[in-house]
């Protein structure tokens, strides 16, 4: 693993050099966290919130329910069967939203350059912050001391001169830890990570990297980028500037994102009916958890399929109104499905979709290059 900067050493690069000072601050199992603060009962207890029926699936698992190898995304029936004593909680989507707003009243005092990702996460840009404190270390400090404060919950922080460093470092001490990459380690930083860091390289880019021999950052790094294009098309582009730690990257306080979805690849392709509504159920719970997550509401819901011959289909309905919830959400969903039923030909790849938003988030969680990677609902 890469190593981190001091607590103590405080970055003193700002607008004079040219490099940006990004903080990435994210909340430590969010979700799960606030039902422990809630409810004492459940504190130290492995917690999973989501639905517990037999395709319910976790949005979110304590730091307790995470060392049985429970994780959001994973059916609750596998959860549960990796940790028999998990609680379940439904979600409260309500009060996620009121801490996350008094989190953002504290970035926002700081700085006016936020961009949120989520409802537990964002980019923050103090390079130059509001107080006049100067180093983004010690900023990051005092929000993480503010939030457990305000909150009586913890964030881990990253901090560091572009957003893709930024993130790497906030993941790196989780939970409530801080990590600091300062102007000349981040290239060392990212070649001494494990390929699986690296945000949009999922299972399948993992397992198609340690076929080419890429293993670490370093092994990335060795590659020249007609290398890497040829292997990954448009994505080898982004792996090419992050295993050199570049992200040109500005936070953008009002960057606006135009669709929130989701979508599952099958080990095996797959062609019969019930098998299919079975992983568009899930794929509405995984989807439906991150547009509320975003704040976001819209009018256009679209099926994506891919064959088994990697031709593509989508199928697209509109609605004169903003999808009222989860249930209307998945019945547009069922509708587009059983419209293309019996399939011609089996599926690789199901996909659901939320377009024409509106009360949205701003902010993108990925990199434009990670988004087009295939995501994994497995």
């Amino acid at each position: 693993m890469g190593d981190c900067a001091s607590d103590n050493d405080h970055d003193d690069d700002g607008p004079s050099s040219g490099l940006r000072k990004i903080i990435h601050v994210d909340m430590d199992a969010f979700f799960a966290s606030v039902e422990q603060r809630d409810n004492p009962e459940l504190r130290g207890r492995p917690v999973a919130v989501g639905g517990s029926s037999g395709r319910g699936v976790v949005a979110a698992a304590s730091y307790e329910a995470r060392k049985f190898g429970v994780k959001s995304a994973m059916p609750s029936v596998t959860a549960k069967r990796l940790c028999p004593d998990l609680v379940f909680c439904k979600s409260r989507f309500d009060v996620y939203r009121e801490v996350s707003q008094q989190i953002r009243a504290i970035f926002h005092h700081h700085t006016d350059l936020v961009e949120p990702l989520s409802l537990d996460e964002a980019y923050l840009d103090v390079t130059e912050d509001r107080l006049g404190i100067g180093t983004a270390t010690r900023i990051a400090q005092m929000i993480r001391q503010e939030i457990r404060a305000k909150t009586q919950l913890t964030a881990s922080a990253g901090v560091s001169y572009n957003k893709f460093l930024a993130k790497l470092a906030s993941d790196q001490n989780k939970p409530d830890g801080i990590c600091v990459i300062r102007p000349g380690m981040g290239a060392d930083f990212v070649q001494s990570l494990p390929i699986r860091r690296f945000h949009g390289v999922g299972p399948r880019a993992e397992e198609k990297m340690q076929r080419l021999g890429i293993a670490t950052g370093a092994d990335l790094a060795a590659k020249d980028l007609a290398w890497l294009t040829a292997n990954f098309g448009s994505f080898g582009e982004y792996l090419y500037r992050a295993a050199r730690g570049i992200d040109l990257r500005p936070v953008r306080s009002s960057r606006t994102r135009k669709s929130v979805g989701g979508e599952r690849t099958f080990h095996q392709d797959q062609h019969a009916p019930d098998e299919l509504r079975e992983t568009l159920e899930r794929i509405v719970d995984i989807v439906w958890e991150r547009i509320e997550r975003a704040q976001a509401r819209g009018r256009t819901v679209t099926l994506k399929l891919k064959y088994n011959d990697f031709t593509l289909n989508t199928r697209a309905k509109s609605v004169p109104h903003l999808v009222a919830d989860k249930a209307e959400f998945a019945a547009i969903g069922r509708e587009l499905l059983e419209s293309e039923l019996p399939l011609p030909r089996p599926i690789r790849l199901m996909g659901l979709t939320l377009s024409s938003l509106e009360g949205v988030e701003k902010g993108s969680r990925r990199e434009k290059a990670a988004r087009a990677a295939q995501l994994s609902l497995l």
